[in-house]
């Protein structure tokens, strides 16, 4: 794991989560670029909706690292879509691999996504992460999560504490948008959506874990065959994870 400080944030966490409370995204992403400079870098899945975050980021902060979690099963058109939005936004994108070869990890481990979701998601997501955020210096993420996403991003605020796991604050500065206003945006500074969402998909990662979704669905629920709403990355880990994962090289 990444050499992660446990001392106390060099914030009023409560008193910036009541300062924050409100503003709007841009407002937020300055609070952190000013608390944080060259120390705060960004993720992007490069799904439905990413182009709101990305565009919103780089209008305050042209360069910021962009941290791609390339699992290796993801969509074609999401390689696509992502080389449209770096063209177009010129990007300072970082693509990240698991340690692994999909191709390696699916012939040793076998569909690891239905027999050990854990396992999964740290070879494919959590060490990764890990690994960019030390590599990076990061120090605080911007993620374009939404409350309104899943049970777990209901209770999040919009500046976190420390996460242990990556050693940075996390950042939501669309945490309260709705779909309506996702959608406005798009349409206002005409940005594309992930060319998947023509054909019914609302939520977009691996293509073995994600399906279209029907009339009525959350955006989630095309995600993990409807079993679960989370990945694991924005996940906190438990202690005895966080003790497992130190020094960690999967």
């Amino acid at each position: 794991m990444s050499g992660v400080t446990t001392a106390n944030p060099p914030f009023d966490l409560d008193a910036v989560n009541q300062r924050l409370a409100g503003a709007d995204a841009v407002k937020i992403i300055k609070w952190a670029s000013e608390q944080f400079g060259v120390g705060l870098v960004m993720t992007s899945s490069f799904g439905a909706q990413s182009a709101v975050l990305l565009h919103l980021a780089t209008s305050v902060i042209p360069d910021i690292p962009v941290i791609l979690l390339d699992t290796g099963f993801l969509f074609p058109e999401t390689y696509k879509f992502a080389q449209e939005l770096t063209d177009r936004l010129k990007l300072n994108l970082k693509v990240y691999n698991a340690s692994i070869t999909a191709a390696r990890m699916e012939t040793v481990y076998g569909p690891l996504w239905t027999t050990d979701e854990k396992l999964y998601a740290q070879f494919t997501k959590i060490e990764p992460q890990q690994r960019a955020c030390r590599e990076l210096g990061a120090k605080a993420w911007l993620s374009g999560v939404r409350a309104e996403q899943t049970d777990h991003r209901k209770s999040l605020r919009t500046v976190e504490s420390l996460n242990k796991q990556y050693g940075v604050y996390p950042v939501h500065p669309i945490l309260n948008w709705t779909r309506r206003q996702v959608g406005e945006y798009l349409a206002f500074h005409k940005l594309p959506y992930h060319p998947l969402v023509e054909k019914g998909y609302a939520s977009i990662g691996d293509t073995h874990s994600t399906a279209p979704v029907g009339a009525g669905q959350s955006e989630r629920d095309g995600r993990f065959m409807g079993i679960k709403q989370e990945c694991g990355l924005h996940l906190p880990a438990t202690p005895s994870e966080n003790e497992s994962r130190e020094g960690s090289s999967l």
